[in-house]
C-alpha cells in the first residue's frame, strides 16, 4: 500500500472531463453515503414530534439533545449553547466515519484530508471568536510572543494527526493481519482462508468501535475547549 493511499485513500473512480482527469477516492464516496445515512437517521428521529413523548423514538432524540446540551454547557458555558448542533454533527460524523470499517469500507477518519478539514474549521472558529471577543488589536498583540504563534499553528496539526493516526493505524494493522492470515491459510493448504475468521473481526471491532469512539470524543472535547477559551472575555 503506497504512502499516498494511506493518507488520502485509494482511488475509487477516475473520470475524464474535457481532457481533465478527475479522481474520486473511496473516502469521498463513503463520506457522501454517510451524509445521506445521517440525514435519514435525523429525519426519522425528529419526525412527528409530540409535546409529551409517546414513543421510544422521541425519547431517544430528546436524550441525545439533552446529553449534548449538557456537555456543551459544562465545557463551554451556558452562553455557548448555540454550538451544540455543530458539536453533535461533528461527533456523529466522526464516530460513524470510523464505524464504516466494520462493514468492510475504508473509514473516512483514516483519510488525513478528513481530519485536517475538521481541525481547520476549529482553527478558524478559534481565530474568529478570539477577534470578536477581544478585538483585532488585542488578538494580534498576543502574537508578540512567538510561542503563541507556534501554539495556534500547532492546533490543527496536532488535532488532525491524533485522530487520523489512531484510526489509520488500526486500519493498517487489521489489513496487514488479514493478509498474513490469508497467506497462512495458503501455506498450510487450506481450501479457504479459514484462519482469517474471527481475529481480524475482533481487531476491527476494537479499532473501529472503541478507538473510533474515543478519538471522536477527544476531538469534540478539544474543539469545545479551544473555542470556549476563545469566547472568554
Amino acid at each position: 500500500m503506497e504512502a499516498q493511499e494511506l493518507i488520502t485513500g485509494s482511488h475509487y473512480l477516475g473520470l475524464n472531463l474535457f481532457g481533465l482527469e478527475i479522481r474520486i477516492s473511496e473516502t469521498v464516496v463513503v463520506g457522501w453515503i454517510l451524509i445521506i445515512v445521517i440525514g435519514i437517521i435525523l429525519k426519522l428521529l425528529t419526525h412527528d414530534l409530540k409535546k409529551i413523548p409517546t414513543g421510544k423514538r422521541q425519547v431517544i432524540a430528546e436524550w441525545i439533545v439533552t446529553t449534548v446540551n449538557s456537555l456543551v454547557k459544562e465545557t463551554m458555558g451556558e452562553k455557548n449553547i448555540a454550538f451544540a448542533p455543530y458539536i453533535a454533527a461533528l461527533f456523529m460524523s466522526s464516530i460513524m466515519g470510523s464505524l464504516v470499517g466494520l462493514f468492510g469500507l475504508r473509514p473516512i477518519t483514516s483519510n488525513y484530508n478528513t481530519t485536517i478539514a475538521w481541525a481547520l474549521v476549529t482553527f478558524v472558529m478559534v481565530q474568529f471568536f478570539s477577534i470578536r471577543t477581544k478585538g483585532l488589536k488585542l488578538h494580534l498583540k498576543s502574537y508578540i510572543n512567538p510561542l503563541n504563534i507556534i501554539g495556534d499553528l500547532a492546533l490543527p496539526v496536532s488535532m488532525s494527526f491524533r485522530h487520523f493516526g489512531n484510526v489509520s493505524s488500526g486500519f493498517i494493522i487489521s489489513a496487514i493481519l488479514y493478509m498474513a492470515l490469508s497467506a497462512l491459510s495458503g501455506a498450510i493448504g487450506l481450501p479457504a482462508p479459514l484462519t482469517t475468521v474471527g481475529i481480524p473481526g475482533f481487531l476491527s471491532l476494537y479499532f473501529d468501535l472503541f478507538s473510533g469512539f474515543m478519538q471522536a470524543f477527544v476531538f469534540i472535547m478539544l474543539t469545545m475547549a479551544f473555542v470556549g477559551a476563545a469566547t472568554e472575555e
